[in-house]
């Protein structure tokens, strides 16, 4: 039974892993807020890429990608929400001292970073044509993949977070903090590039 769908497993943890916005989110929580406090953030995110690669499968997503004027009001909204949350990081200091960053993102927050990227959209698209025959019907296809990416996604963003957690002890001194936040702002940041070379 696991042998059908292992494809669609390695897709999606490939996927999910790879570096980008969820998991530099996920690393940089981890590392000022330790696991716990970064666990709605990770299941924000987990539950918003379920439900954009569910919706893509239920052919939700051609009608978006279809759509230039709506794709671009995605692309403007998403780019501006995550600028946003690059020049927190970016300006957050050590745990102790940081006053700008003083709680991680919400569920809400992560789920809205999924269903605003174009990127997530069309992976979604992809992923639903390449495994369509995994399923009888949509809403079967839809389950399957949902369920798969936010299964893939809460385990690698958890080890991203983790990551994170590992940074966060070997760093003593106020600029190695200051230095790391600054690192995962500029990579946050860049991650907003391949969000417009979707079209």
């Amino acid at each position: 039974m696991l042998q059908p769908i292992l494809p669609l497993i390695l897709f999606a943890f490939v996927a999910t892993a790879t570096p980008g916005i969820a998991t530099t989110l996920s690393t940089a929580s981890g590392a000022q807020f330790g696991f716990r406090r970064s666990v709605p953030l990770m299941i924000g995110s987990a539950a918003g890429l379920a439900t954009v690669t569910g919706a893509a499968a239920a052919g939700l997503a051609s009608l978006l990608l279809a759509v230039p004027s709506l794709q671009l009001a995605m692309k403007v909204i998403g780019s501006l929400y995550l600028l946003w949350l690059a020049i927190k990081i970016g300006r957050a200091g050590p745990p102790n001292l940081d006053v700008t960053m003083a709680k991680p993102n919400s569920f809400l927050g992560g789920a809205g970073i999924q269903w605003m990227n174009p990127k997530g959209w069309a992976m979604g698209l992809g992923a639903a044509a390449s495994f369509a025959a995994l399923a009888d019907g949509p809403g079967q296809l839809a389950l399957l993949l949902g369920s798969t990416f936010g299964l893939t996604a809460a385990i690698s963003l958890s080890v991203w977070c983790i990551a994170g957690m590992v940074l966060a002890r070997l760093l003593k001194a106020e600029w190695q903090w200051r230095a790391l936040n600054i690192a995962l702002a500029l990579v946050l940041a860049a991650s907003i590039i391949p969000m417009w070379w979707t079209a």
